[in-house]
């Protein structure tokens, strides 16, 4: 059985120039699209969908996200990232969740992000103290069941999280500090190992949709072996390699602090670059970084809503572009964004530099931002030989939108209405690697009530285990607060027009 799309307008995303959308037919057959063109004869195991009225495009790409999060989905506000952090990602009083919490956790994400036009997910997933893998395959296994596509990581940190800030440690009492360093983190070969083991664990999963990712927190929250190691294992496999950089200008301060060099060259140095390395932000570079990421083929994922919401700042969009750095989108985690829907992402991204710089000719482009939530996504996640674009030979990851909704009503330039006047409610049919996963806003590969009952049967647990977390980690607040002072008020060589956090008023406990 195939399926054959008919008379519909379609946003192919395969010409770099243009987002216009062309009226094709479009056949799907085992998971590929094997037709594309106007005027496509029925043959007699199509299944036909009238396309009249509908707009077809690729499925999205969310290049950056933390699915784990979502016990945290709107709970903090007003704290930037090193005090968000605090609250989210727990020093004291963490203990490893189940895997049928996981898997109750990673289907309520899926279910968001798939209901929105995610057909695709970089999750970027952290346990804590740390992961093995049944938490792994609990992930892979909600993932598999629900049908989306995916690259999910084991995250790892391997430096005490005191030790990764600059100005932090010597402000928490002693007996505190003791604690968290003698916690036990994973060496460079424990997480090599596991992550071999993780790559034959994936193999039994999702017929190809699913792939395991390495994800080195970020550079100053791993030891130089465990970077330059992931980033060798990543080459080898033809897999994607996951790094936290630049995010916040406490993060350009640690550079400076602790390696004398900004932290992009820091990676250079030590051979932790490739092309497949994607970096989460990269807020926070200079003309000399980009140069650096441009010459060793790395990928970006910039997520505008987390950095606003955080107070980050904003990356510089054209800069980026110009040094040839492909650009993907990501929501990031659900506490720092609150959201998976990556369409909010695109329209963010969309808007928000066109105020960070006065020339409008350096302002993105309706195509840009729209093959940055596909293609970009795509090819960070080195997925780009099988998704981002409708062409015949790639997987068939396809949405479809109904264009007599008020949404597009006037009719005019659908690629702008995409993307300024769709809020997701004209989603009418979404579909990955060929299956119809979701059509007319009901979730088709399982029981969404269900999955939702699920995951809310643990809010209790879930209300006073972070209680009791927030009050235990107060005792860090203090010296984090002090700490971004600090950075935010030491002088930079990058300037800034906006978002730079040197104006912020002094942070004190119970902001949130």
């Amino acid at each position: 059985m195939s399926l054959l799309i008919r008379n519909a307008d379609v946003i192919t995303l395969a010409d770099p120039t243009s987002s216009a959308p062309e009226h094709l037919d479009l056949r799907i057959a085992d998971g590929v699209i094997t037709d594309l063109g106007p005027g496509l004869v029925p043959r007699d195991d199509d299944e036909i969908i009238d396309g009249r009225d509908r707009l077809v495009t690729p499925g999205f790409v969310n290049a950056h996200t933390h699915s784990w999060e979502a016990p945290f989905k709107g709970r903090y506000d007003n704290m930037p990232l090193e005090l968000w952090m605090l609250y989210s990602y727990p020093l004291l009083g963490s203990a490893p969740c189940s895997p049928d919490f996981i898997r109750a956790r990673s289907q309520l994400f899926a279910l968001e992000s798939l209901k929105s036009g995610v057909t695709t997910v970089v999750d970027d997933v952290l346990e804590t103290p740390t992961q093995d893998l049944e938490q792994l395959a609990a992930v892979l296994d909600a993932y598999d069941r629900i049908g989306i596509r995916a690259n999910v990581s084991g995250h790892v940190i391997n430096l005490p999280f005191v030790d990764t800030i600059p100005y932090v440690a010597d402000r928490i009492p002693g007996e505190v500090t003791d604690q968290i360093r003698a916690t036990a983190l994973v060496t460079a070969e424990e997480y090599l190992d596991y992550s071999r083991q993780a790559l034959n664990l994936v193999q039994g999963f999702g017929q190809d949709r699913l792939r395991y990712m390495l994800a080195p927190s970020a550079p100053q929250r791993c030891s130089a072996d465990l970077l330059a190691g992931a980033t060798e294992m990543a080459v080898r496999h033809d897999l994607e390699c996951h790094i936290h950089l630049l995010e916040t200008k406490t993060q350009l301060v640690t550079g400076t602090e602790f390696y004398g060099t900004s932290l992009p060259r820091y990676l250079r140095d030590i051979g932790a670059l490739s092309p497949h390395t994607t970096f989460a932000h990269g807020i926070w570079v200079d003309d000399d970084d980009l140069e650096i990421m441009a010459d060793h083929g790395v990928s970006v994922s910039h997520n505008p809503l987390s950095n606003l919401k955080l107070g980050s700042g904003v990356l510089p969009w054209r800069r980026y572009r110009e040094a040839g750095v492909n650009l993907g989108l990501g929501t990031d985690g659900w506490s720092s964004s609150d959201t998976p829907r990556l369409l909010e992402v695109i329209k963010a991204a969309s808007l928000l530099h066109k105020v960070a710089d006065p020339d409008p000719a350096a302002w993105p482009t309706v195509t840009e931002t729209l093959r940055a939530g596909t293609v970009g996504g795509a090819a960070s996640a080195r997925l780009a030989d099988r998704i981002g674009t409708i062409e015949v030979g790639k997987r068939a990851d396809v949405l479809m939108w109904d264009l007599t909704t008020l949404n597009f009503t006037p009719r005019q330039r659908l690629d702008h209405q995409l993307v300024y006047s769709e809020n997701g409610s004209s989603l009418e049919r979404v579909i990955v690697d060929g299956v119809v996963v979701v059509e007319q806003g009901r979730l088709l590969t399982m029981d969404e009530q269900q999955i939702v009952e699920e995951f809310n049967a643990y809010l209790p647990e879930i209300h006073a285990w972070q209680d009791r977390t927030d009050r235990l980690n107060q005792v860090f607040h203090p010296a984090f607060a002090a700490s971004y002072e600090t950075c935010s008020h030491t002088p930079s060589p990058i300037n800034r027009r906006i978002g730079d956090g040197s104006h912020h008023a002094p942070l004190h406990a119970g902001h949130r």
